[in-house]
């Protein structure tokens, strides 16, 4: 396993992240167990959760599934480094009652002591904003987590799906309170999706956030789906199936499976490889249902792109380029 200083900290990291959103909804409990004792042993240390996981009436399910195996015991929570949000709502749905979500100073202090509950354990690695809250300050923020600093109950926070702008105006705040801000940032990234590189990526890097990608193979587009229909697999389905029926974003797959044919590459490890060479990347979540799949996620770790490789992405998936040269002389 290769390892990574998350952003600006001293914290060290795997460069591939546990993300978690299957347990429950997708994965029982004792093959979630499983996929998080094989990501152990290959020294993936770091796991992604939050608090709305489980969906629906089964809201934070997830990170139950993940207390019930720290729960065991043998050194599993001292070896992980563990990440959950806050921002949704986690009263029952239809449920009137304000105060139930977003980043308010009482719905954070409510939310962490559910989380630790749940999670079953005294403290939380990365507490991440699960999407910008415009109505409260972020003054406000970081008093709140200041105080669970503190306390000892969350070493770190982090952003997740912040434009650039937030970013900035979180760190700048934090910077005249003295507090640490935040040191890492989840966001939309992968071949197909690149805007994340003209604001998000530079502003992360700016202020020291590690940048964790989230949906590295754009909803299974990137993971060979057309190579499987025609194998006579697994249809697209959801995102990817909506994607296929436009016809210039089919060519545009196509010739990225045909590119990674001719060199003998596997789409999915290739398109977790691709972001493991952009600059910025901590490390991209890989979201397992299977323990099949998480091996084929590890193996992307050992994959080197040549430059003909890399050359031939860009050309499929061209990015917006640096702002502001991407929309301006």
């Amino acid at each position: 396993m290769k390892y990574t200083q998350l952003g600006r900290t001293g914290l060290k990291v795997s460069r591939l992240v546990l993300g978690t959103m299957n347990f429950g909804p997708q994965t029982d409990e004792p093959t979630s167990h499983s996929i998080l004792d094989t990501a152990l042993a290959s020294g993936l240390n770091f796991v992604d959760t939050a608090n709305v996981y489980g969906w629906g009436e089964n809201k934070g399910r997830t990170e139950e599934i993940i207390g019930t195996w720290f729960a065991q015991g043998g050194g599993r929570r001292d070896k992980t480094v563990l990440a959950t949000k806050v921002y949704g709502n986690m009263a029952g749905d239809g449920d009137p009652w304000p105060n139930h979500d977003k980043l308010s100073a009482l719905n954070i202090r409510r939310a962490v002591e559910a989380s630790l509950k749940r999670l079953q354990t005294d403290y939380i690695d990365v507490y991440q904003f699960h999407h910008v809250d415009r109505r409260t300050p972020f003054e406000e923020i970081w008093q709140a987590v200041d105080v669970l600093i503190q306390q000892g109950k969350v070493l770190y926070a982090g952003s997740s799906n912040f434009p650039g702008y937030k970013i900035a105006q979180a760190n700048e705040t934090a910077a005249r309170r003295g507090s640490v801000g935040l040191v890492s940032e989840q966001c939309l990234y992968n071949l197909a999706e690149r805007r994340a590189e003209m604001e998000v990526i530079p502003a992360a890097q700016e202020y020291g956030l590690g940048v964790i990608p989230w949906s590295p193979l754009h909803g299974g587009l990137l993971g060979g789906v057309i190579k499987k229909e025609v194998a006579g697999g697994r249809r697209a389905e959801g995102r990817s199936a909506d994607a296929l029926a436009n016809t210039a974003v089919r060519a545009q797959v196509q010739a990225y499976e045909d590119l990674l044919d001719k060199h003998g590459l596997e789409p999915g490890e290739t398109a977790l490889a691709w972001l493991l060479t952009r600059p910025g990347v901590t490390g991209p979540i890989v979201g397992p249902r299977t323990a099949e799949q998480l091996e084929s996620a590890l193996r992307a770790l050992e994959l080197e792109l040549s430059e003909e490789v890399l050359t031939g992405l860009d050309e499929i998936f061209p990015g917006p380029g640096p702002s502001p040269e991407a929309f301006a002389w």
